[in-house]
């Protein structure tokens, strides 16, 4: 595993990691530089978070929790949830998990767990939000076993690290990321982006001894953002032991989920025909694509959600023929479990309709938003590729010139921040591709 800290770089892993990164560059690159960097280990640093923000510890106080879940960028979504909690402690609590099409009771009392679920599946997007909102680090565990330190002790905003794995089977291998950030003045959790768990952290405010995060967010792809709010959360003065009582419901199975590599998958492949590959816009025409697939008890592939891609364009095409796979079912200790695995793909393809590619002049035209970079040396300018969709939102922002990181993070993280009117083309709204030069203060026109 290679530990890489500060990934100005990473460009093309989605939105979500285009947030984190946009934030880190921005924060980091109108530092001056230091002589001496002090660090702390990634375990640390998980473990001083925990104890800051956790309130479901032994010793933490009894509370009653309410939150709502929902999709900000679509107020029709199927992503809505609510979560209700009472907890006593680590060996008595109960919470209630309601969605549109899966709910789910859980009774933690008397040494002894007992569920009750509706529906055939636990939606892995509702699955990563309840465990931001009830174990913020969840793999802690884990990163005991890991050699990693963060970077500068003396960072103005996020003290971060990445780490990178491999994932697929030889030829089609990819780069898989985890990135933890924490607050880099008092230590707090403020982003987790892994294949399998992500979510930002904001709006701390303080509950008995503790710092909890009021807002959870979790983008599992381009153009979608789950948001969840926690509506309350109070002292529980008084126990009603009702409410721990299993009589208050009907037990079912329990419902788990397994993760495994794709050799594994491969080995399950029950109906997995090969994927199809159409014609691409721009990009590359031949490298790898990832994602990340979760199937249900009855081994049916049910989400999708985009990781790497050395072309983002096939990420649909992937995902639409991935959700029609069946896996054989599996089951641990004769209880059926539901599978989470990371899928890696060759693709071989060729370009047809190319996008268009605009000039600086052109793309500036369309900007209804420009945000020009504050801490450009003087005298110098940087120019980057962007990729903009239909409705002017962007996609994506390239580096094809190699500029270096202390140029590239106060640039990037200004364009990031640009908005366009959408480009017409033979009367019907297009993608574009342009490459934008931005200046520094000095080398801007007087108006």
């Amino acid at each position: 595993m290679a530990v890489l800290v500060c990934p100005f770089m990473r460009t093309s892993l989605g939105r979500m990691f285009r947030k984190l990164t946009s934030v880190m560059m921005f924060a980091v690159a109108c530092l001056p530089a230091t002589s001496q960097t002090k660090t702390i280990s990634l375990t640390d640093a998980a473990d001083r978070a925990i104890e800051l923000s956790q309130i479901r510890v032994p010793g933490a106080n009894p509370f009653h929790l309410k939150a709502t879940l929902v999709e900000s960028t679509n107020p029709d979504s199927v992503y809505t949830a609510e979560i209700e909690e009472y907890w006593a402690s680590p060996q008595k609590w109960r919470r209630r998990i309601s969605s549109e099409k899966f709910s789910q009771t859980i009774i933690q009392t008397t040494g002894q767990t007992i569920e009750q679920n509706t529906g055939d599946y636990y939606p892995l997007w509702l699955r990563n939000m309840v465990a931001a909102l009830v174990d913020p680090i969840p793999m802690f565990d884990e990163l005991k076993q890991i050699n990693a330190h963060l970077g500068d002790e003396n960072a103005q905003s996020e003290r971060c690290v990445d780490l990178q794995t491999r994932v697929g089977e030889w030829p089609a291998q990819n780069s898989a990321y985890q990135v933890f950030c924490f607050d880099a003045h008092r230590g707090l959790l403020s982003s987790i982006v892994t294949p399998s768990y992500s979510a930002f952290f904001v709006d701390y405010a303080r509950f008995s001894n503790k710092l909890v995060a009021r807002k959870i967010t979790y983008d599992p792809e381009p153009g979608t953002t789950l948001q969840l709010r926690i509506a309350e959360l109070s002292p529980l003065a008084e126990l009603d032991e009702k409410l721990f009582s299993a009589d208050q419901i009907h037990p079912t199975a329990p419902l788990r989920s397994m993760k495994i590599d794709q050799a594994v998958a491969n080995g399950l492949a029950l109906n997995t025909p090969p994927i199809q590959w159409p014609s691409v816009r721009s990009g590359r025409t031949s490298g790898v694509v990832s994602i990340y697939v979760s199937a249900d008890t009855s081994g049916r592939v049910r989400e999708a959600w985009p990781l790497n891609s050395d072309n983002a364009g096939l990420g649909d095409t992937v995902r639409d023929q991935v959700k029609t796979w069946q896996f054989k079912p599996v089951a641990v200790q004769g209880a059926p479990v539901q599978l989470e695995t990371v899928l890696t793909f060759a693709f071989d393809t060729k370009v047809a309709n190319p996008i268009p590619l605009l000039t600086n002049e052109e793309a500036r035209a369309l900007a209804t938003n420009i945000v020009e970079p504050e801490c450009l040396p003087p005298g110098t300018s940087v120019t980057l590729k962007v990729s903009v969709d239909e409705n002017g939102e962007i996609l994506g922002i390239g580096n094809p010139n190699g500029v270096d990181n202390d140029l590239f993070g106060p640039a990037y993280a200004a364009l990031d921040q640009w908005r366009f009117r959408p480009y017409v083309r033979n009367g019907k709204p297009d993608r574009f591709d342009a490459n934008i030069t931005l200046p520094s203060k000095s080398s801007r026109p007087v108006t």
